[in-house]
């Protein structure tokens, strides 16, 4: 089996309302990927669309969204696996590729939330839980990350100030990427201001400051063979390893209440096929929606141990300058999460960071690069390895 590349990237500004339609809003990263790749739409073999599906008024959005980017007859496949979805997206591709199927392939990922209202927005999450034995119940994404929260709290003494210094790293960084929806300072302060926004109640214990928020947003990721990654790009990204997992739905078949047990085991598969650990990882995208998430990512991942998250990021070893830089784009919490797009945005700037092209985000040269992408409350877990030699 020969090696498997990324050879373009792309990404639209990510916005609270986009004015267009989802043609338009996939056309804005897709450009700007096949313009990194240098090719055109007849050099596409297959194409994989990625979002989630209960958001979108078009029903089966890939057909559609095929067409308009003049990318028929080729095939293309529909993937949802939640907020991971251009993820799992992405390793569709690279089984395509790698089994000699097809030797470049498109993965798009795309989001419309303000189609509908945020009430409307809010019943739909709650719908990614068992509608028959936990929905009902009136839970939703901020109350499942909060539960989790509170038992990270309870058995490792993690605290509200470093729950906000996650937040505060996201929003140093959100300030200089200008595809961000955030892009303000945001200060620790703030979260014990109880006039501030960012301290207001959601669930407690997450404020509104530990929450990320809806976007409209697409992105795209090029995908090749070595033969082709090599006639078409200059600096290929190579695909080292890829590891998926589930778990229930219903947190009550759940073992483990500090952390998301799909997360571990994907990044032990993509460890192992990349042949490498932890210690190896010069750059770090982690799927950020509340910052709790963050914190349990650095241990699932293995970049801290158990209960010592908290020391991590108070040290500032994930920023930019730090041992293992996370979120040096903003996260979820300063880009808005646009559901099918966010692991596509994440891969790009892994990509861009490996490239040597990230400008101001940049970290100093980095060889091995990971993303960390969940489908909601740990239900799918996606790791992505990416190495630039």
């Amino acid at each position: 089996m020969g090696r498997v590349a990324i050879i373009g990237v792309g990404q639209s500004h990510f916005v609270r309302s986009y004015p267009g339609s989802i043609r338009e809003l996939v056309f804005d990263g897709f450009k700007e990927a096949m313009t990194d790749a240098g090719i055109s739409a007849k050099d596409i073999d297959a194409s994989v669309v990625c979002s989630a599906p209960e958001y979108d008024k078009q029903r089966s959005p890939a057909g559609v969204l095929a067409e308009y980017l003049g990318l028929n007859p080729q095939p293309t496949f529909y993937v949802e696996t939640l907020c991971s979805s251009s993820s799992t997206g992405l390793k569709l591709a690279y089984s395509l590729i790698a089994s000699g199927l097809h030797d470049v392939v498109a993965v798009m990922g795309f989001q419309k939330m303000s189609e509908i209202s945020s009430a409307e927005s809010q019943e739909r999450m709650g719908r990614g839980a068992d509608i028959q034995w936990e929905s009902p119940f009136g839970t939703m994404m901020p109350a499942y990350y909060a539960m989790y929260a509170q038992a990270h709290m309870a058995k490792y003494g993690t605290r509200l100030e470093d729950l906000a210094a996650v937040r505060v790293k996201s929003a140093t960084y959100g300030q200089i990427n200008d595809r961000a929806v955030y892009r303000k300072p945001v200060t620790a302060e703030m979260f014990i201001n109880p006039a501030d926004i960012m301290a207001g109640p959601v669930a407690s214990p997450l404020r509104v400051g530990d929450c990320c928020a809806n976007a409209d947003g697409s992105s795209c990721i090029i995908v090749a063979n070595e033969e082709k990654a090599r006639q078409f790009s200059k600096k290929p990204i190579w695909i080292l390893g890829i590891g998926s997992a589930s778990a229930s739905v219903n947190l009550a078949g759940r073992d483990l209440f500090t952390g998301l047990r799909a997360a571990e085991q994907a990044a032990a598969a993509a460890y192992k096929m990349a042949g490498v650990g932890p210690g190896d990882i010069d750059v770090a995208e982690v799927h950020d929606c509340f910052t709790i998430a963050e914190m349990m990512a650095y241990e699932n991942l293995g970049f801290a141990k158990p209960g010592e998250a908290k020391d991590l990021i108070q040290s500032k070893e994930t920023y930019k300058e730090g041992s293992i830089p996370v979120n040096v784009d903003g996260g979820l919490l300063s880009k808005g999460h646009p559901i099918g797009a966010t692991g596509g945005s994440q891969v790009r700037t892994i990509v861009l960071q490996l490239r040597g092209e990230a400008g101001d985000m940049q970290v100093k040269e980095p060889e091995i690069g990971l993303v960390h992408n969940i489908g909601g409350v740990g239900i799918y877990g996606n790791v992505t390895i990416l190495g630039n030699q």
